[in-house]
């Protein structure tokens, strides 16, 4: 029969049926069990009019069954109908990035942007925690990372183009920080809706807000910077001091001990070389480790983060331009820059996580400039998302096992409201979901189809997502 619901992402094997189950409350009502019969990413969900059971191979798949259970219990409006499905992700990593540096958003809204997650059945969070422009998680003996480094006294207002000296700001502070304690407590709040919060703490570039607060983590401690105002880059990079890398190491470990995940991300990525080419200690340094290249500064960094984290039994990952330097054989790569970058990853044996700007950064404009909220640049529809070729066929034929997932990016440089968020990350997330899932193959028009029927259980969640045309 033809399926009554629309399920977001579209579950691998659904046998819809006639009849209906009329319980008085759902949840109470589900039976709920694992089986070591179904492999570890299985789940079934039987539904008629007896009652309703579902049968998981994990905890996570569980989690998974759930939230197609939430689907279902939320888009019927009074009985439910009968429903045989069994399914499983594709993907071990779906995720969304989320930068809380740039704009601040509090732990209310992660909560609600977890819940959206779950509901799609994504299970990774990825936060992006400290930037030029913000430091926003408490450290324990530096206050001023967050007494400092959390406010910046302005912020650009609109594109970051032509003459800086014609630059216009907001003149407003902008600030806010998550206590370790809150992040604990939102760490549990996403484990209960099958959700892992995977920290990222960028370094050795993109430090800016830190130095801000420590000049001497820096390489010229004698100037003072401020909190960057605007977006860009920063010339501002970690410095090469014992007192640096003692300093790496406390904020490592202690995120670490945040988040359970098996994975910290060090970012890595847009870090220029400019300070240390000019500094005399990083000269000093390079030649008592050996170092012929300046650019090989960074894959210090990375080896020293890498080992400070398996002490923890964690692995890193980093954004693609980790590659340019010697890795750990352990080492997750995050593939943003282009297409071809994740063919090169796993070709090189590494685990790779897809995120390529293309057509997964969503901080780009969903239509003509002229008729959306400011955006970044660029153009990507949910129909982009829903039918790019996003693990190119190289990598497919010749490293499927290490592509790990598929994840979303939204950047903050231009989102700054609650309502701006949700509006760029939805639906364009409910098309991600269904790629990442790994959901049979429909034709666009199919999948709007039933994405149109599905947006109801949004407007429920109260996300402010952006209509389809």
């Amino acid at each position: 029969m033809s399926a009554p619901l629309s399920l977001v992402p579209l579950p691998q094997h659904v046998s819809w049926s006639s009849g209906v189950w009329d319980p008085a409350d759902p949840w109470e009502e589900l039976s709920v069990g694992l089986s070591e019969d179904l492999p570890r990413t299985e789940y079934t969900l039987a539904i008629s009019p007896q009652g309703a059971a579902l049968t998981a191979g994990s905890e996570a798949a569980l989690a998974d069954g759930r939230n197609t259970f939430a689907q279902i219990v939320a888009g019927s409006d009074g009985p439910i109908p009968c429903v045989s499905i069994h399914d499983f992700p594709r993907h071990a990593w779906r995720g969304l990035h989320l930068d809380v540096a740039r704009h601040f958003f509090g732990i209310p809204q992660l909560e609600k942007m977890i819940d959206a997650l779950a509901l799609h059945r994504l299970n990774v969070l990825h936060l992006h925690l400290t930037d030029d422009q913000g430091w926003r998680v408490e450290i324990k003996g530096y206050p001023r990372l967050t007494e400092v480094g959390a406010r910046r006294e302005r912020t650009l207002q609109g594109h970051m183009s032509g003459d800086p000296e014609e630059f216009t700001f907001d003149g407003t502070p902008h600030e806010g920080f998550y206590t370790q304690e809150e992040l604990r407590g939102l760490v549990e709040y996403a484990r209960r809706r099958g959700v892992m919060i995977v920290p990222e703490i960028d370094l050795p570039g993109h430090m800016q807000a830190a130095i801000a607060a420590y000049p001497e983590l820096g390489n010229t401690p004698s100037v003072q910077v401020g909190v960057r105002e605007v977006w860009g880059i920063s010339d501002h990079v970690l410095g090469v001091s014992d007192e640096v890398f003692a300093f790496v190491r406390d904020v490592l470990l202690q995120v670490a001990e945040i988040f359970p995940a098996p994975y910290v991300h060090i970012g890595g990525d847009e870090c220029p070389r400019t300070e240390w080419e000019r500094s005399t200690a990083a000269r000093t340094r390079m030649t008592e480790w050996g170092l012929t290249r300046v650019s090989e500064i960074q894959g210090r960094f990375t080896a020293f983060a890498a080992e400070v984290l398996a002490e923890r039994g964690k692995r890193i990952i980093g954004w693609d331009e980790v590659l340019e330097s010697h890795l750990p054989d352990d080492t997750v790569v995050m593939n943003w820059r282009r297409p071809r970058g994740v063919v090169e990853s796993v070709g090189r044996g590494f685990q790779t996580i897809v995120a390529t700007s293309d057509v997964l950064y969503f901080d780009h404009y969903q239509d003509d400039p002229d008729l959306e909220p400011l955006a970044i640049g660029g153009r990507t529809t949910v129909e982009d998302v829903y039918e790019a070729e996003l693990v190119p066929a190289k990598a497919e034929a010749d490293g499927a096992s290490l592509v790990l997932g598929i994840q979303g990016q939204l950047w903050t440089e231009y989102i700054s409201t609650p309502e701006h968020l949700e509006y760029m990350a939805f639906p364009r997330v409910c098309a991600l979901a269904e790629r990442a899932w790994g959901s049979p193959r429909q034709n666009y028009e199919e999948f709007e189809e039933r994405l149109r029927g599905h947006l109801p259980r949004l407007d429920a969640f109260g996300i402010a997502y952006r209509p389809l045309d």
